[in-house]
């Protein structure tokens, strides 16, 4: 069922008349990922709206590394570095290993690695 209401001119990308079709709304709705999904998702493109965390994750996508590596790498302090690993730690971006004294840090899974390839490639298009 689609039901239409009425409009009025306007030169902003919206539609003039607003037309719902109610058949594409409710395949969309049961398209859509849960909230819950979805919440996690945004979390996850905020923590990649960092500079300084996206760099981490482009550096770990290549291999691990230890604490100290990634802040020689990124010219900041350690603690620097601890906060924005503890950020992509909680949400499950980076894992790390303990060997002796050390942290070393990795993607925690492929996912990651795939987001992040495809972000690059759409800001190099």
């Amino acid at each position: 069922m689609s039901r239409r209401i009425a409009g009025r001119k306007r030169d902003d990308g919206t539609c003039e008349a607003e037309f719902i079709n109610e058949a594409n709304v409710a395949r969309a709705r049961r398209a859509m990922e849960p909230d819950v999904v979805l919440v996690h998702l945004a979390e996850t493109f905020r923590a990649l709206a960092d500079p300084t965390r996206v760099k981490i994750v482009s550096a770990l996508a290549r291999q691990e590394l230890c604490v100290c590596d990634l802040t020689k790498l990124l010219g900041v302090t350690q603690s620097a570095v601890s906060h924005q690993l503890r950020v992509l730690r909680n949400l499950r971006l980076v894992k790390y290993r303990r060997d002796g004294k050390s942290a070393y840090y990795s993607l925690d899974d492929h996912h990651i690695e795939t987001l992040l390839a495809e972000g690059i490639k759409h800001a190099k298009e």
